[in-house]
């Protein structure tokens, strides 16, 4: 069993495209700061993301990289976390196998996440087998590793709350504490929305800022922000709320005074759009600049960065192994 003394996170990504400011202020934060507390893996989720992608494997193999070298810039330092690659570690989807027997698929429909992500999929009844079944291989992957805190946004919630129910199931079935339940680690700002204003940020729908992203991407990003529609002059009144350019200074502007005092002035009038937005810019420039530099000077040395993450699975691997043997000798599984 997990000494539960040094807490075990387990925390990841679907390596669909490079990641974005939403990762960053949604969990990336939080998994460097974890990585001086506890004992972190961090997964690159190849696997799960071919659950919609099965019509282009290759870009999601080529993601990769770019997700490994987004951790690494950000300030992932690979001694204190594994970092490793979730379709070379075989002993998650025999785990998998084993929670599916523990779960309907009125349950699973039922999830609201995943309700959610059907909807913005357009899949209606039309539904990969695979994706309406990841809430499990999640789950699989937060429990090969005994794992204690797993950082999330909040519109992953449901899916802690299926993994532990699975957990308990588990535990219930076999009449011994085998698998361990797990605690959302929720970010200060949990969900960040996309420059539109629409919805989350997401690079899917086009409406997000890469952690890559170049100077003059970032002004264009900011200058396209959505704000208040009847804020037509300077002198007018203008809503903050719904306002994206001052929900990304809630996210990154650690001056709350100077936020506080901005809201003020923009709800008054007397403030422009071009004012706020400038103040952002500045401030994401600022936050960027280092982790784009890092992220070039570690993209020159490609193969470092899969050395990294080779030593890691190997560690993944070993840590996985070891819970897969204690679930298969508790379901009686362990002939030999």
């Amino acid at each position: 069993m997990t000494d539960l003394k040094q807490p075990v996170v387990l925390t990841g990504d679907r390596t669909t495209g490079p990641l974005h400011l939403g990762h960053y202020v949604g969990s990336l934060r939080a998994r460097v700061q974890l990585q001086y507390e506890a004992k972190q893996f961090l997964l690159l989720a190849d696997t799960q993301a071919l659950t919609d992608n099965m019509g282009s494997p290759h870009r999601i193999s080529r993601n990769v990289l770019e997700v490994a070298l987004d951790y690494l810039a950000v300030g992932i330092d690979p001694t204190r976390s594994t970092i490793f690659i979730q379709s070379q570690v075989p002993e998650l989807a025999e785990l998998s196998q084993y929670l599916l027997n523990l779960v309907t698929l009125a349950r699973l429909e039922r999830n609201p996440t995943i309700k959610e992500e059907i909807r913005l999929r357009g899949f209606e009844r039309d539904i990969p087998a695979g994706f309406l079944t990841y809430p499990v291989s999640q789950a699989a992957d937060i429990t090969a590793f005994k794992a204690t805190l797993v950082p999330v946004g909040d519109d992953q919630l449901p899916m802690i709350e299926q993994t532990n129910e699975l957990v308990r199931r588990f535990n219930n079935s076999v009449e011994r504490a085998v698998l361990v339940e797990c605690e959302a680690v929720l970010a200060r700002v949990p969900r960040l929305p996309g420059i539109d204003g629409k919805a989350k940020m997401s690079k899917s729908l086009g409406n997000a800022i890469q952690l890559a992203a170049s100077p003059d991407e970032i002004v264009k990003a900011v200058n396209d922000m959505y704000t208040d529609p009847n804020h037509l002059r300077v002198s007018d009144p203008g809503r903050v709320e719904g306002n994206v350019v001052f929900a990304f200074l809630d996210a990154f502007e650690p001056d709350i005074e100077l936020v506080t005092e901005l809201k003020a002035q923009y709800r008054r009038g007397g403030l422009g759009d071009s004012v706020v937005k400038r103040e952002l810019n500045e401030r994401l420039q600022a936050l960027l600049a280092p982790i784009r530099e890092r992220r070039l000077e570690l993209a020159r040395d490609p193969a470092g960065v899969l050395a990294i993450l080779s030593r890691g699975t190997v560690l993944a691997r070993e840590t996985a192994g070891a819970t897969l043997c204690d679930v298969k000798a508790a379901l009686g599984l362990s002939y030999f």
